[in-house]
């Protein structure tokens, strides 16, 4: 049996403390039990763990805790790095370390427990009870009026066992309570009444000492007490450790006594354990009601509905992490109150376990107001407190300023709520600016430290997240809008609630050095989030810093004027069996978008799909490229039966667009073609970003007898959950996992991987971006059904496609 200690790895701070589990596994690697923490770890309760074998929550069989190189290292002291698969699915790195390694086989001998009988016990066995436990026995028999003392009576006394004293004597080592020990054993003596009671002595050798004597009758005759018993206890210890208790509160008391800072201290409950007297007053005089050790913050608070959700919030995030810092008046909704600086630290015991936590708020008011509020109030906006645009611009300015970071990824997140003219007109500006200081508040908590929050103007807010992989990026946006979502504002018997719509510009080292510009862009991306239903967030890179708004206004001129007039350049590519003979053309849709002129070339889709998505075009314009093409396809009879799989890209607004599916069945309605040779193509980055809508759109397409495919797999480690449960058909591989294939073993291993998931599921692979010889042969080793690529066929106009020409004697056909 292993107990490991599961610990979650923040690779931004790997030496942070995070939360931890302690699961315990048995030499078979079957989970026999794990603590209340296996949660908010592993996504997991504890008892759906235990019985179950350790492989379920891990990412592969190389994360095995007792493989011998994971095991060697844990048990020289050291930690080691393991992938964990949580229970919603997705993957996450954690810290593993061993706490316990005992063996299985090493089990007690075969044996039972029995009640002991009242023959006498081995006189050493008593010494070295009463040794260890600090005790001794005594019993005074009446009849001889002999009474007798245990070794360890003797030892508690200092005395050498044996030596001849009376018991007035012993009594003259009692400092305090003679004649109530005496009244004690009369008492005992004469109706049995048992007695217990502590009590100072002075040792023969000057050494002071707490005990507890006890007594009862033991032996009775005919109604008559003959003997009686007890024992000596040595509490010398627990006095000790009073003292120092003692002396210790007193000192935190004068000194939290002597500060003018507010301190306080919780348990895990949020029961107050300290607090000094300036909280006591503040408390009071912001709540009208003193505080009391022991007494519950969220009872307390009851009559302060926000006040207590956001004081929770703050207690909770302290019980979670090590320390951070905010800054804040005691109660949000008064404005009169003074603005604090509260150090929030957790509190843990000698084995590592958090028992509480506690903060110190130092009053910064006259900071704020005297000398430096000129400065603060330049940059920081008046109502919430946060960053404005001015100050806001100047910090994305320096992140972005050249020359930036390689190989780092930044977030521009943009929100704005959503109806809340409505709410300003129904509730007033003075409770909007309440609901938005108090929102602003909560924003606060929830954001990194490193990051910047900024309220740019009335309803609009903006997030700077730095240095953040796209995916934690989305995921920490999404957490900021479900945030919004759920945060509820009571003021005067009204309940304030909404939602927001954001748009996510991703940023890296091509990305325009613009502030403004950058701004600019994710405010398009808002836009049109709400167009697309709001309560969402649209995602796009930033467009490159060669691209300036006058470009981007002809590009969208551009991508207008072929839209009204069905001008789209169509072309194809086939897709090639690599693993067996199929018979049928297998082909992808792709687009361009005509040059001004006949002599300009024409855009490529990497040049105004971004622009198209900025500017919520692209939803017509997948509606486009499948029109045109169904179109074309109705004058192409002779390629039904060959035509087996025609691919379309979806973009992001088609994936949420609720309307989507129905528009496919109406082209299918009067098409000649089977609607499961039409597939609709899916980006990885979508399906993890909204994997509920992705499995609604799928479910919709396959009741109608379109197929799906999951486009861009490999590109992060939730590709693995989504090919398994993800109710699509195909499997279509990054580009990025295909470049090096053939001389990356790691990367085989990974294509190797997916390939597998996909046959165990029932579902189809494609292989694409085959470029030579050398990642064709490896696809064909690894048994990739299909494979795309210049290697294989490069796009060609979709006018080609049509059937070989044949001259019958009833005339031509084709061509």
């Amino acid at each position: 049996m292993k107990e490991f200690f599961i610990r979650r790895y923040r690779s931004d701070n790997p030496l942070a403390a995070d939360r931890r589990t302690l699961v315990r596994i048995d030499d078979e690697g079957v989970v026999t039990s794990a603590d209340h923490h296996a949660e908010a770890v592993l996504g997991y309760d504890a008892s759906e763990l235990e019985g179950q074998p350790v492989h379920r929550i891990l990412a592969a069989r190389q994360d095995d805790p007792f493989a011998p190189a994971n095991r060697h290292r844990m048990e020289s002291g050291e930690t080691v790095l393991i992938t964990f698969r949580h229970k919603d699915g997705f993957f996450f790195t954690a810290s593993l370390s061993l706490r316990v390694d005992v063996k299985d086989s090493d089990q007690a001998a075969s044996a039972y427990i029995a009640l002991r009988d009242t023959s006498p016990m081995d006189h050493q066995l008593v010494r070295m009870a009463e040794s260890a436990a600090g005790f001794g026995i005594w019993e005074l028999n009446i009849r001889n009026n002999k009474l007798t003392w245990t070794d360890g009576l003797y030892t508690l006394l200092e005395l050498r066992p044996g030596t001849d004293i009376t018991p007035e004597q012993a009594l003259f080592y009692c400092q305090t309570g003679q004649n109530r020990i005496r009244a004690l054993f009369r008492r005992c003596v004469r109706d049995g009444q048992p007695f217990s009671i502590r009590f100072d002595l002075q040792t023969a050798k000057q050494q002071h000492r707490r005990v507890e004597i006890t007594g009862k009758a033991i032996t009775r005759e005919s109604g008559r007490i003959h003997k009686i018993g007890g024992t000596l206890i040595d509490h010398t210890r627990e006095m000790h450790q009073e003292q120092a208790h003692r002396q210790s509160q007193q000192l935190l008391t004068a000194t939290a006594n002597a500060t003018n800072d507010l301190v306080a201290s919780v348990d895990q409950q949020l029961n107050l354990v300290y607090f000094n007297q300036t909280f006591s007053r503040q408390f009071a005089h912001t709540f009208g009601q003193l505080p009391r050790p022991g007494g519950n913050l969220t009872d307390m608070l009851q009559d302060f509905p926000n006040e207590r959700r956001l004081i929770e919030r703050l207690w909770k995030r302290a019980l979670e992490r090590d320390s951070f810092v905010v800054e804040m008046p005691l109660a949000q909704q008064n404005r009169d109150l003074p603005v604090y600086e509260f150090h929030y630290q957790r509190v843990v015991n000698e084995h590592g376990e958090v028992t509480g936590a506690v903060h110190v708020g130092k009053d910064i008011s006259a900071r704020l107001n005297n000398a430096s509020s000129r400065e603060y109030r330049i940059h920081h906006d008046p109502v919430t407190g946060l960053m404005n645009r001015k100050a806001f611009a100047d910090r994305l300015g320096r992140l972005i300023r050249p020359p930036r970071r390689k190989n780092t990824t930044d977030g521009l997140l943009y929100l704005d709520l959503d109806d809340f003219d409505h709410i300003n007109d129904v509730s007033g500006s003075g409770t909007c600016d309440r609901y938005l200081r108090e929102l602003a508040s909560n924003l606060g908590v929830r954001v990194r430290q490193r990051d910047a929050l900024a309220r740019l103007s009335g309803d609009t807010f903006a997030l700077l997240i730095e240095n953040c992989p796209e995916v934690q990026t989305r995921k920490i946006a999404d957490s900021i809008l479900e945030l919004i979502g759920g945060f509820v504002f009571e003021w005067q018997g009204q309940q304030l609630q909404t939602t927001a719509s954001g748009g996510l510009l991703i940023l890296d080292e091509d990305s325009p050095d613009d502030p403004d510009k950058l701004l600019s862009q994710a405010a398009d991306l808002c836009h049109t989030a709400k167009a697309s239903g709001r309560n969402r967030i649209h995602v796009a890179q930033a467009v490159a810093s060669g691209q300036d708004e006058g470009v981007a206004g002809k590009l969208v001129e551009q991508i207008r004027n072929a839209l009204d007039n069905n001008h789209l350049l169509l072309e194809y590519q086939a897709l090639r069996p690599v693993a067996s003979v199929t018979w049928g053309d297998h082909i992808e849709i792709l687009s361009r978008i005509p040059g001004e002129t006949a002599e300009q070339p024409s855009l490529q889709p990497a040049e105004f799909l971004p622009v198209a998505e900025r500017f919520d075009l692209a939803k017509r314009l997948d509606r486009q490229v499948i029109r045109q093409t169904m179109q074309w396809l109705a004058g192409q009879r002779l390629l039904e039966p060959r035509l087996k799989y025609c691919g379309f890209n979806l973009s992001l607004a088609s994936v949420l667009d609720d309307t989507f599916a129905d528009f496919m069945a109406s082209l299918l309605t009067d098409s000649p073609f089977s609607a499961e040779c039409f597939c609709l193509e899916i980006r990885e980055s979508h399906a993890t970003q909204y994997p509920d809508d992705v499995a609604v759109l799928c479910d919709a397409l396959h009741r109608i007898g379109c197929r799906v495919a999951l486009d861009g797999a490999g590109a992060s480690v939730e590709s693995y959950s989504l090919a398994a449960r993800l109710p699509v058909d195909i499997i279509k591989l990054d580009r990025r996992m295909m470049q090096h294939l053939h001389d990356d073993p790691v990367q085989q291993v990974m294509v190797e991987a997916l390939h597998k998931i996909a046959e165990a599921s029932g579902k189809t692979t494609v292989a694409t971006f085959i470029e030579n010889d050398d990642t064709l042969r490896k696809v064909r080793t690894l048994g990739i059904h299909y494979g795309q690529g210049y290697r294989l066929y490069r796009p060609r106009p979709l006018k080609e496609l049509k059937p070989a020409a044949v001259d019958l004697t009833t005339g031509r056909i084709g061509g």
